[in-house]
């Protein structure tokens, strides 16, 4: 492992809020970000990437809140491999070690960058996690920002064992294998007591729920978090027998917006 330079860059991970591709008018972005997170976001030009369009349009918040260092067109944003996003990056292997440090290669000359994601804290259901185990290989400091982080602010409110947790991802789509997956969950859940988190696309939020509903045990506590953070969020908690009994517990659900689902006892 290459030994710390104090002439390297540090790579930062910079939260953004959590409202990017919903309908709503983009509120400045100092309502979720710290104001030391924004000093420094305001001061990098060079960013690795999710996504270049919505990095850009995170870029112009904060420049309406706290300026730039340099204009928009101006600024290096650099996208992740695709594989990234269809595979994710945990999983090491050569050729996205390879790929990771050369996205890193402006901090070898000093530069700072910042690491981000569509939505929330870049590396946490989201790629990115390979670029940062390149920088810790070439001796950069990995400094995380305080921001927003959906599966913590929804397990906060759900009522559910925070003590011990997994973050599951997806499930399948195809009904038998997700009702498999789900089964083998519970009862990993009920038995350890470890809170299930997973998460889906918000086009199948009401499918994932419904198998959810039909899959878990009466017994089983079922949490829902919706839009966590932002101004229509909602979250609901109750036995899975109450949210059948009462099926108004689900009615106000926002469930076309991102959602985070977590079960256990």
């Amino acid at each position: 492992m290459s030994a710390p330079l104090s002439n390297k860059g540090t790579l930062y991970l910079v939260p953004t809020p959590l409202d990017f591709g919903m309908a709503l008018e983009a509120a400045p972005a100092e309502t979720w970000l710290p104001r030391e997170t924004l000093a420094v976001a305001s001061g990098l030009t060079h960013w690795i990437t999710e996504n270049a369009k919505s990095t850009r349009a995170f870029l112009k918040r904060v420049e309406a809140t706290v300026g730039i260092a340099a204009p928009v067109q101006g600024q290096h944003i650099t996208e992740l491999p695709r594989a990234a996003h269809k595979k994710g990056d945990h999983t090491p292997h050569a050729e996205g070690d390879t790929q990771s440090r050369e996205l890193l290669a402006p901090a070898l000359h000093g530069n700072d960058i910042g690491l981000v994601s569509e939505a929330g804290m870049p590396a946490i259901a989201d790629p990115g996690s390979a670029v940062v185990r390149a920088a810790h290989a070439l001796g950069l400091k990995v400094v995380p920002l305080t921001g927003p982080v959906s599966l913590m602010l929804a397990l906060s409110a759900s009522g559910l064992n925070g003590q011990s947790f997994a973050f599951v991802g997806y499930v399948p789509q195809e009904a038998t294998e997700r009702g498999k997956r789900l089964r083998d969950l519970e009862a990993l859940a009920l038995k350890t007591g470890q809170t299930q988190i997973l998460i889906e696309t918000p086009y199948r939020n009401t499918a994932l729920l419904q198998a959810l509903l039909h899959t878990l045990h009466p017994h089983t506590r079922l949490a829902v978090c919706c839009a966590m953070s932002l101004p229509q969020q909602v979250s609901r908690s109750a036995l899975v027998s109450e949210w059948k009994r009462s099926p108004g517990i689900a009615n106000d659900l926002p469930l076309d917006t991102p959602a985070v689902f977590l079960f256990g006892r």
